[in-house]
């Protein structure tokens, strides 16, 4: 049996083993049976079966996939709070959105630095325990002042680099927010100059991490949502992140309120606002893709799946938390066929990339009224390759010669799994995240048969819980009306409170 050292390094070359290897040759996954990747640092260096080379350890992982790690390009890092608005429409009379009355008497900040640092490291370690070695994190402004902070950005660095998660991070800014008038309309409220300070201090944020030249944190640009962006701040975000040559990830094409603002303003669909303003590119990463131009979902004629292929920028689909909402991606088949590029997020609770990928396939199927247009190795790719693609990294998302080593096993052993034909096929029907036993990030075994070194699971969920009961105490503050909780929030039953 292997003994890790606390750094989760085994010195020299790693021969790893298990039933089935997702390896790739010529730019496309391959299934090696009884598979053998061997990595020595952070690289690997083989990928195949029966390698003759010298090792320093061996270690079988029997009825397993070895696979590539997920690549979540809108990654939950905060305490959810979508979950909190499942049964509880509308959005706006739920806490979704500002009241102007809470507005009028000052934002404030619900949660405090400690509670913003414990949130990011407590995210991370979700992400690990499903699969995902390369997260870009995704929280909430709802809760906030106004935007995130670069010390809370600076302790997730802290906590990734503990952890071991492999992460790009920037701190989200916007130039404005909607809210609720007094009559119930929602309308929205622009502060520019508050936003473009927000936009400097992200960008001097960049600056340091990207200097730092971590293997695991890198920097990208987040503006929050299209419709909270003006003109100049999205065009000076596109200029800064073609200079730094980091990511940029807007939320764009996500709702009715958005489209109908951004059409009403501008003339154009929000993909053609953006594409006139020179703000697309390669590097720009868009979720979620539920109101694009030309697709069933929206009448408007548009340019928008042209405009998007053209740019070469990548649509995040986040399956879960756009069925939960009733939407979805008009066609992720359709999509790929116009040669559009697709990534994968989780953007909710739980990260369970593996679930996502599920809800995909089975919604993708439904709206293309085919059982064949949508396969198990389409939502595969967009879980690995087409994720590192969207980063402009081609030494993730793959095991082969050269790419970093990142990568799950996946326990394809047990009698709830059921009779497994092919792999992935199975691992899209009867798997979960909680089958992710052991994840090795740039080489470092960070979990290992489910537990990752430095992390008390029960007591991280005990604090999670207690902070978010914190939060929900403060709702009726930024709730339109201030209604009781118990107005804001339904019961699935009727409570039956324990008699005095």
């Amino acid at each position: 049996m292997t003994t890790f050292p606390q750094s989760g390094r085994l010195a020299g070359p790693v021969l790893v083993t298990a039933r089935w290897v997702v390896g790739h040759q010529d730019g496309h996954h391959v299934l090696y049976d009884d598979g053998v990747v061997v990595f020595e640092g952070d690289t690997i260096v083989f990928v195949g079966q029966d390698y003759a080379g010298e090792v320093a350890h061996r270690i079988d992982y029997g009825n397993a996939i070895l696979s590539p790690g997920f690549i979540d390009l809108d990654a939950l890092s905060d305490l959810d709070t979508t979950v909190l608005a499942f049964d509880n429409q509308p959005s706006w009379r739920t806490g979704r959105v500002w009241p102007k009355t809470y507005m009028d008497r000052g934002p404030y900040e619900m949660y405090t630095p400690e509670e913003l640092a414990f949130q990011k490291r407590y995210a991370f370690a979700q992400l690990i325990r499903n699969g995902v070695t390369t997260a870009l994190p995704i929280a909430s402004l709802f809760y906030r002042e106004w935007g995130e902070t670069d010390g809370e950005f600076s302790a997730a660095a802290h906590a990734a680099h503990d952890l071991g998660l492999r992460v790009y991070l920037g701190p989200a800014y916007r130039a404005g927010n909607s809210f609720v008038d007094d009559n119930g309309k929602i309308d929205f409220y622009f502060d520019e100059e508050r936003g473009l300070a927000n936009l400097a201090g992200a960008i001097s944020f960049a600056e340091r991490i990207e200097a730092m030249a971590s293997p695991l944190v890198r920097a990208m640009l987040a503006p929050d949502r299209i419709e909270t962006g003006t003109a100049e701040l999205l065009r000076r975000t596109a200029a800064a992140g073609h200079d730094l040559d980091v990511p940029v990830r807007l939320h764009c094409c996500q709702s009715e309120l958005e489209f109908d603002r951004i059409t009403r303003m501008h003339d154009a669909t929000p993909l053609e606002w953006l594409d006139s303003l020179g703000a697309l590119s390669e590097r720009m990463l868009l979720p979620h893709g539920e109101l694009v131009a030309g697709t069933r979902n929206v009448a408007r004629a548009g340019r928008d799946l042209d405009i998007l292929a053209n740019a070469g920028a990548t649509l995040v689909h986040c399956p879960i938390v756009s069925a939960r909402h009733g939407g979805f991606m008009d066609s992720f088949s359709k999509f790929r066929a116009m040669g559009v590029r697709i990534g994968l997020g989780t953007d909710t609770w739980p990260p369970d990339f593996i679930q996502n990928m599920q809800v995909g396939i089975m919604i993708s199927r439904v709206m293309d009224a085919s059982i064949e247009s949508v396969r198990s190795e389409h939502y595969f790719d967009a879980a690995t390759i087409h994720g590192a693609d969207a980063l402009r990294r081609p030494d993730l998302g793959r095991l082969q010669p050269g790419a970093k080593a990142d990568m799950i096993v996946i326990d394809m052993g047990h009698d709830r799994i059921g009779h497994v034909i092919d792999p992935i096929q199975s691992l899209m029907m009867n798997s979960s995240g909680r089958d992710v036993r052991t994840v090795i990030i740039d080489g470092r075994f960070v979990m290992v048969d489910g537990k990752i070194s430095g992390f008390d699971a029960a007591a991280e969920q005990d604090r999670a819980q207690r902070q978010f009961d914190g939060l929900l105490a403060r709702y009726p503050d930024r709730t339109y009306g201030h209604p009781p909780l118990e107005t804001i929030f339904s019961s699935s039953y009727p409570r039956v409170g324990r008699k005095p």
